[in-house]
Order: C-alpha cells, then structure tokens, then sequence
C-alpha cells in the first residue's frame, strides 16, 4: 500500500519530499485511468502535478495533492488540489508571469501548469499558506 489515503473515486497524497513528487504523478494516472485521457493528456497532467508538487517541496517544506474524478453535467474530470501550509504567495500576479521564478528554476512554473490544465485557480495568504486548484477535463473522442 502506497502513502495515499484513498476512497472511492478520491485520493490524498501528502507531499514531504521529492520522491512523494512522482508518487503524487502515479496515482494520478491510476486514478485517472477511467477517464477518457489521451496518453498525451496524461502527460500533460503528470507535468502540471509535478510542477505544483514541486513547489511544495520547495517552498512550504509539506503539503497533499489531493486527487478526485469530477462530474459537471456530462463530463467528467480529474480535479487536482495541491495544498500547504507554507509562507504564502506575496505577489500571485507576479508569480503567474512567465519565466519568474524565486529558485531559479529551469520548470514550467504556475504559468505552465496553468496552460497544460483546463481549469486553475490559486489562493494564496501570506503566513497561511497556498492552495492551488486544477481540473483536466475529458474531450469526447
């Protein structure tokens, strides 16, 4: 058994180190695996889930990414919601431009995992912490 708690069609992955990185990719893709995802989509997916995670690790030191099926009317979904307890987010507006980054980082960066999801929201307070959400949906193929 993996370090995620899971029901149903719903799973939690905490978030503490690099390795919980692909842990948090893996079961996205198990999870994800009855919806209607293209291999490219998945990828897509893993991408935006790393690039989150990542952040985690980086700047709040903990977190989950919790990882569900969604329905709205028709389609169904895989919302992701990566979370902490971190420092907060001082500028989101900055933090959403392309090519800027605190770490110096070569990644995608929130901007990226924006483009690669169909839905992104962050919230983000100063001292409390950062809570990004993301939903891919299926395409009719």
């Amino acid at each position: 058994m993996t370090s995620a708690t899971a029901r149903m069609n719903k799973l939690v992955v905490p978030i503490r180190a690099d390795v919980d990185v692909l842990l948090a990719r893996q079961e996205a893709r198990r999870l994800s695996s009855t919806l209607r995802f293209t291999g490219g989509e998945l990828t897509l997916i893993a991408t935006a889930i790393s690039e989150v995670a990542r952040n985690i690790v980086a700047y709040a030191g903990t977190g989950e990414i919790v990882l569900e099926i969604v329905h709205q009317g028709q389609r169904r979904g895989l919302l992701v919601i990566a979370r902490d307890r971190g420092p907060g987010i001082a500028d989101i507006e900055q933090a959403m431009q392309d090519g800027f980054s605190t770490s110096r980082g070569l990644g995608l960066g929130l901007p990226g995992s924006k483009r690669l999801m169909d839905d992104f929201r962050i919230v983000s307070e100063i001292g409390k912490g950062t809570e990004i959400t993301m939903t891919k949906w299926e395409r009719s193929h």
